[in-house]
């Protein structure tokens, strides 16, 4: 794995959380995710509304190892779980009637990353 260069602490603690997950539920998933969060600021993912209603269907759970952008709409509801989410795209999510969770959040519900399509 790839040596962590985050220096936020709650994204370090996410890291370690999905690493550990991964290992505990043999899921490629958290362990991809742990990978591309635990890669420089600079290269990190940033998604906008518009990508997700483009490459998304009603109802589908995505998950974005970074940021989620308000740029664009949402025409159909989905959950989105993200590092951070801009303030006008969880408004946007949730006026779509889907909702927005924090990765952990994700983690607790969906254990073994079913039917979970990463964006980014």
């Amino acid at each position: 794995m790839k040596k962590i260069k985050a220096t936020n602490p709650e994204l370090i603690a996410l890291i370690r959380d999905l690493k550990k997950k991964s290992q505990e539920s043999q899921t490629e998933l958290w362990r991809k995710l742990a990978e591309s969060l635990a890669s420089s600021k600079r290269s990190r993912v940033a998604v906008n509304l518009s990508r997700l209603n483009r490459y998304t269907k009603e109802g589908q759970t995505v998950v974005v190892p970074g940021k989620v952008l308000g740029s664009g709409k949402s025409d159909h509801p989905l959950t989105v779980a993200a590092f951070a989410f801009s303030d006008v795209a969880k408004t946007k999510i949730q006026n779509a009637k889907g909702n927005c969770l924090s990765i952990s959040e994700l983690m607790k519900k969906n254990p073994t990353g079913k039917n979970v399509k990463i964006v980014g």
